[in-house]
């Protein structure tokens, strides 16, 4: 029985299989700032409508409530009823481009002082 023709196998299984295991880790990673974008929008889509209700401003709260990374990538507008729909971009992890839009929507009754 003769091994030596053998002798590597494994390092070429592992050199072709490399690219394939990187672009799995790279399709996972994507997909988790894309479950990360579309959880936060929500939350800054709140925060603006918060904001908005007491008179402050949402551009600001929307942004002060997202990471860095997608805090210049929100758009808010002012929809009829007092609600807010806001948009962030889905960033791509290589290049940074922009890949997808989410859309969230909130709203928050105009708060009123209260007589005293």
């Amino acid at each position: 029985m003769s091994t030596t023709g053998e002798r590597g196998q494994a390092s070429v299984e592992l050199v072709a299989l490399l690219p394939l295991v990187l672009l799995l880790v790279a399709v996972a990673w994507q997909a988790a700032v894309a479950g990360q974008a579309v959880w936060l929008s929500g939350a800054a889509a709140r925060a603006a409508a918060r904001a908005q209700a007491v008179g402050a401003d949402p551009v600001a709260a929307a942004r002060s409530s997202l990471p860095p990374a997608l805090s210049h990538l929100v758009g808010v507008h002012d929809v009829r009823g007092g609600a807010i729909d806001l948009a962030v971009g889905v960033p791509a992890i290589v290049g940074g481009a922009r890949l997808a839009t989410v859309h969230a929507r909130a709203r928050f009754a105009p708060q009123r002082e209260s007589a005293r």
